[in-house]
């Protein structure tokens, strides 16, 4: 049995191969990331007459491309997650870091720990990653729009805030494309302003909400000489925040499609929606990979850190907050919205409140009770039964 590593990057790879003694045979493999790489790559593994297992890191989206290809030959290709090889690594007494070492050490992770068969990567899931992971990133970008524009509001206008419960509902909004600086509200027509507050709001607001914005506008403390730049500023925010706003409910209607099409029942789950269930499904994977519920739950970076030695053992301890950070930030999504309508986990979350553990830690506890949930739905491709 012959045992490759690859150590994946964005120009090129690197591939080192190990027998079964751990030794290694003839010198590492530099391979270039194209069609002409990936056929030096095959001819070599052609040659080394036996049976081959070939090992390689998840790195960013570089290591699909020749996962495929090696796929479509019929290799065997063992995807592993970073953290197994990192940790594998400090088993070594000497401290280096470069390309062949890496991909030593991929190729003897799967020759000690027998690896043989690796999880399948399954298209659906990796498309539905890939529009997650992007749904993430416009989130990401709308939240950065909106601290701007409060950034643009705290010097201008700072009162401006407490005119109404949220500065980004569309009244306020329209408002903002209007005037922005005190001085500007204060010259409006009161009349005029009074009609575009009832028809932006659909008559919830009207002249008195006019004649209290612009008695707040007169004794505003903002700097007006900044006007005119932060004017252009926020024209520009605005736009930039409606579009995004756009693209992500068209993302979101793609991925509750897509989630229709895939035979999955973790939105039967009290708490999990179709785009939260998409994250989770696609940051997870194939869950035949997990042994236990308890490996998934390391694997989302919510357990605990355990740190004893000797006598002593910590009592306060943190989440690890390893592995993947989307798969994370979903499941405390799903937490929150469980504790508010699965009658279990309510119940579950006051008590514990009312024991005196901060919303946190109950939060963190009810990852936990979610993550076990879906392991054992995902395990047996059931839907979840609310049991009394």
């Amino acid at each position: 049995m012959h045992y490759v590593g690859i150590d994946i990057a964005k120009r090129k790879h690197v591939a080192l191969t190990l027998d079964g003694e751990g030794q290694p045979v003839g010198k590492a493999l530099t391979i270039t990331n194209d069609r002409d790489g990936f056929d030096k790559l095959l001819v070599h593994l052609g040659q080394l007459g036996m049976e081959v297992a070939v090992g390689l890191e998840a790195t960013g989206h570089y290591w699909l491309a020749l996962y495929s290809h090696l796929v479509e030959a019929d290799y065997e290709v063992i995807v592993l997650n970073p953290l197994q090889v990192q940790a594998y690594r400090k088993s070594g007494i000497r401290k280096r870091k470069d390309d062949r070492y890496d991909a030593f050490w991929i190729a003897d992770y799967i020759r000690i720990s027998r690896q043989y068969l690796s999880p399948s990567v399954q298209p659906g899931l990796v498309q539905l990653r890939e529009l997650t992971r992007f749904r993430a990133s416009l989130s990401h970008q709308i939240g950065d729009c909106k601290r701007k524009v409060i950034g643009i509001l705290d010097r201008v206008f700072p009162e401006y805030e407490t005119l109404f419960s949220n500065v980004f509902i569309q009244t306020s909004r329209r408002l903002l494309a209007e005037a922005l600086t005190p001085e500007e509200f204060v010259n409006l027509d009161l009349s005029e302003l009074s009609q575009k507050l009832r028809e932006t709001s659909r008559g919830r607001h009207g002249q008195a909400k006019a004649h209290e914005i612009q008695t707040l506008a007169a004794r505003s403390v903002g700097v007006g000489f900044l006007g005119h730049a932060l004017r252009v500023q926020m024209t520009c925010l605005l736009e930039q925040l409606a579009l995004l706003e756009q693209q992500l409910d068209e993302l979101d209607a793609e991925i509750e499609a897509m989630m229709k099409r895939l035979p999955q029942y973790i939105t039967s789950i009290p708490g999990i929606g179709p785009v939260t269930g998409a994250t989770i499904l696609a940051e997870i994977g194939d869950v035949q990979r997990f042994g236990t519920p308890e490996k998934l739950v390391a694997y989302a970076g919510i357990d605990p850190v355990v740190y004893q030695t000797g006598e002593f053992r910590a009592i306060n301890t943190r989440m690890s907050k390893r592995g993947s950070p989307y798969l994370r930030h979903a499941l405390w999504q799903a937490a929150f919205a469980a504790s508010r309508f699965d009658p279990q986990l309510r119940d579950y979350y006051q008590r514990k409140r009312a024991e005196g553990k901060a919303h946190g830690t109950v939060l963190g506890a009810i990852c936990r009770k979610l993550l076990h949930r879906i392991y054992i739905i995902l395990k047996e491709d059931r839907p979840y039964v609310i049991r009394d």
